[in-house]
This record gives C-alpha cells, structure tokens and sequence, in this order.
C-alpha cells in the first residue's frame, strides 16, 4: 500500500488534529489514519457489495487519500472509525421564538460542536428587543442577545476535542434588529464564536437600486414596525464587511430558487463558512478534490479527474451511511435529502503548474472546463448510485422527481474554503489565489510553521544552484 509523503507542516496539522491515540499509548502514522477512515466508511456499501468488494473498496478510498487526490472534511478524517463516529461537517439548526426552544438550539448546537461540527443558525423568527412577552407581561431581550449565549457556551466546547467550535448567525433584512445585529461584531472580539451573515432579499437589493424605503416586520406579529431607506442599511452593511469582514451577504431569494427542496421547505441559513445552504436539521459532508493532483506535465488528466469525482460522490455517499448523527432529527433529516458536498482546493497551485495567470481568460474557461467536468461526472454518479440504491426519500418532494430525474442525493457540490485539510494535501487553499509564496502559518496553539509553496521551490531548484539547498 502507498505511504504518505507529506510535509512538515502536513505532519504537525496531523499530530494536532487528526491522529488518534491508539490502545498502545502511541499515536497512529498518517498511512493508519487513512486507512481508519477508508475501512469505516467503505462499511457504508455493506449492503449492496461483497466482503471482498468492501476491502476493494476500502483500498481504494486509502489509495486516493494518502495520494492526496482527494481529502474529506475535519470531522470525517477525525472520527471515522472511534467511538464519536460524527463525519458531517455542516450542519443549520432552527432557533424557534421561545425561551424552551432556543435552549433546546443552544443544547442542540453543544453537542454538534461536541462531534467536530459547525452549525448555522438563523435567528430571523425571534422576536425583537422590546417587543412583549406574554407569559411574564416582560419585554423581548432581542436576537442579539441571545446570540451572546450561543456564543458563550460555544466557547466552553472544543469541538472535537480539538478545535474551536464555530457558528453562522443569520437574521433577515426586514427583521427589527437588523442595525443592531449588523454592528453586533463591530467591536474586535465580540460575539468571537460566529461568523454573521444579513439574508438579503430581492426586493431589499432593488430598492437599494432605487433608493427606496422598505418595511422592517416583527416576525412575531407579521405587523410593519417601521420604513427605513433600503441604502441606509446596505451602506452599514458595507461599512462592516469593509472594516472587519462582517457581516457578510445571503441572497436568500436566490439560495431558495436553487433549492431542489423548495416546494416543502425554504433554506433560512447556512453553515459556518457559508458554503453550505441547508434546510432546517440537515447536515453535509464535504471532501475537496486537490486540483494540483490532477495535473500531468504541462495538461489536466481528465480522465484521473473523472475517477476522482466517482470515487468522491460514492465515498460522501457512504459517510451519510455510516454517520453518527449527534441529534434525533438531525439523523432523520439528513437520511431523507442524503446532501454531500464535494468541491475542490489546490485550484491556484493548478495554474501555476499549466503556467496560467490566476487573474486571466484562460484561468477563468479553465475554471469552467474543470468544475463542468465534475458537475457532470457528480450528476452521473448520483444517478447510477440511485439505480444501484435508490433515490433519496424526500426525491418525491423534490425538483428531480418532476424533471424525472433519478438521484441518490438532494445536493452535490460545495466549494468548502479546506484551511486544513490543504495544509495535509500540501495544496493552496479552496479556489483561492495564493496570497503569499512564502509566509508563517499559525496553528492551533498558536505555533509558527514556516509555508513556501513546493511549486515555487521546485521551480527554484531547477533554476538556481543557491536555491537547491532549501
């Protein structure tokens, strides 16, 4: 079997992050890591392959994997095959307008973190500050301040047990409190455990357009509180993402038209890095193809691409089988719509290796050349998975059953940002430029590991003789 040939800062991610204590006291290697998780989530076949074919199965997942084709997300790589046995990464929790079930959130969103996930939250139901509660004849604290609590037990949880746990809060434009949510980080620090988004609508954006007023509505009461200049509120929102990077903008309206689920079910948030819209109680797993690996000489292999995505929608596909779900209604939720989320990293390290200009033409037709090429191969795989397993059991509910397209799974691509896992696949991050070639990256407790992208090294060493001894 293959060995993993990572580098120094993939090996000091790994011993922090991922690598288990075995019986003996002593940590796993990376090869043992790989083939924990290959062996767990091949398991995920059981019912449709032979014990032969699972051990087939499972080598090929650790073949892809030590290669550093392909890496699935934190909490699969930390807990496939333990006793914790959460793979998801993403999860949205429903925070409903009661002091019982927003506790019910909070204890919801500990135990997610617990697992290794991150959840999204919108708090857009919840009544605003001041507004009447009627069982004690008191007034509303307002959403905010109940983000502070979500916030604070977030921060008495590791999630995993080896990373801080992370949240999205959302809040709809017409919501009341939209000015006070917008500048609820403005202050460094504050509310540090979530990331903020302002669920944008199309109606909100056009009126911008036209520098018109529009209504905030207590979603208590349904009742117009008060007209505000849509600009006013855009500008804040510009101030913020401007100063610090929040909050950030959900297009809502246009999230929910792509939503195959939309005729049961609206999306309301997402998950912590906004790459996942789900529906309430769903959750998705997320691998990333490392499009560095995918480069032959001075050309793309397609054909290893193909192979790759196959692979990944059958591997994601599994991982939902032999998930451990840390709620109830998660579990329920998830198994129905069966979401995976495959994307891709090492997209910058790709140009660098064809010789292409992120900023260009070119970069952008390959892009769309790539990304065409996994889509299909997904729709593909999803489709042949389903005549080999079956749809997935809301498919009735959805889009595909009245185009009359069969698929195992609701959702198939996600472009995840892969902070870590890029470290271990030794590959630029997401679709990102590379911000810098050479650079210290902090880690975990902080520690310093120095970062010179391998492309630019290797490049140097056949150049320069100087360059040789790095």
């Amino acid at each position: 079997m293959k060995t993993f040939e990572g580098s120094d800062s993939a090996l000091i991610v790994m011993k922090k992050r991922y690598l288990r204590t075995k019986s003996s006291g002593e940590l796993e290697t990376p090869e043992e890591m790989f083939w924990r998780v290959a062996r767990s989530v091949a398991e995920g076949a059981k019912e449709y392959c032979s014990d032969e074919d699972i051990e087939k199965l499972a080598k090929k997942y650790y073949n892809a994997m030590v290669s550093r084709y392909f890496l699935p997300n934190s909490p699969c790589l930390m807990n496939a095959g333990t006793s914790v046995g959460v793979l998801s990464a993403c999860f949205v929790i429903p925070v409903e307008d009661s002091l019982d079930k927003i506790f019910d959130a909070i204890k919801n969103a500990a135990l997610i973190h617990k697992g290794g996930g991150g959840t999204g939250m919108s708090f857009s139901r919840l009544r605003p500050k001041g507004d009447t509660v009627g069982s004690t004849s008191g007034v509303s604290s307002g959403p905010v301040s109940f983000m502070k609590i979500f916030n604070a037990a977030t921060e008495q949880i590791k999630a995993g047990g080896r990373r801080r746990g992370a949240n999205m809060g959302v809040l709809s434009v017409t919501h009341p409190d939209i000015v006070e949510f917008i500048n609820c980080k403005k202050e460094e620090g504050a509310i540090s455990n979530f990331n903020i988004s302002v669920a944008v609508t199309n109606d909100f954006m056009e009126k911008v357009l036209r520098n018109e007023s529009y209504s905030l509505i207590n979603p208590r009461t349904g009742e117009v509180v008060r007209e505000v200049l849509a600009r006013e509120i855009f500008d804040l929102i510009a101030e913020g993402a401007h100063r610090n990077g929040e909050p950030g903008v959900i297009f809502i309206d246009r999230m929910n038209r792509d939503n195959v689920m939309r005729k049961c079910e609206r999306i309301e948030a997402c998950n912590p890095c906004q790459e996942q819209p789900l529906l309430a109680y769903e959750s998705c797993n997320l691998a990333s193809i490392n499009l560095s690996e995918m480069v032959e000489g001075e050309t793309i292999n397609y054909r290893r691409l193909k192979k790759i995505t196959e692979t990944c929608i059958e591997f994601l596909d599994n991982v939902i089988t032999v998930n451990r779900f840390p709620i109830e209604e998660v579990r329920e939720k998830t198994l129905r719509t069966r979401k995976v989320g495959l994307g891709v990293m090492g997209f910058a390290d790709m140009l660098f290796k064809l010789g292409i200009p992120y900023d260009s033409e070119d970069a952008l037709a390959v892009a769309e050349k790539v990304i065409s090429s996994i889509k299909q191969t997904a729709e593909k795989t999803s489709e042949r998975l389903a005549d080999e397993r079956g749809v997935f059991p809301d498919y009735e509910k959805s889009d595909f059953a009245e185009l009359g397209i069969r698929r195992r799974n609701a959702g198939l691509l996600s472009i995840a940002p892969t902070g870590t896992i890029s470290v271990v696949a030794g590959c630029s991050a997401g679709i990102e430029p590379a911000f810098a070639l050479a650079f210290y990256r902090k880690v975990l407790e902080g520690e310093k590991l120095v970062e010179i992208n391998p492309i630019l090294l290797e490049e140097l060493r056949k150049r320069t003789y100087i360059a040789r001894r790095l």
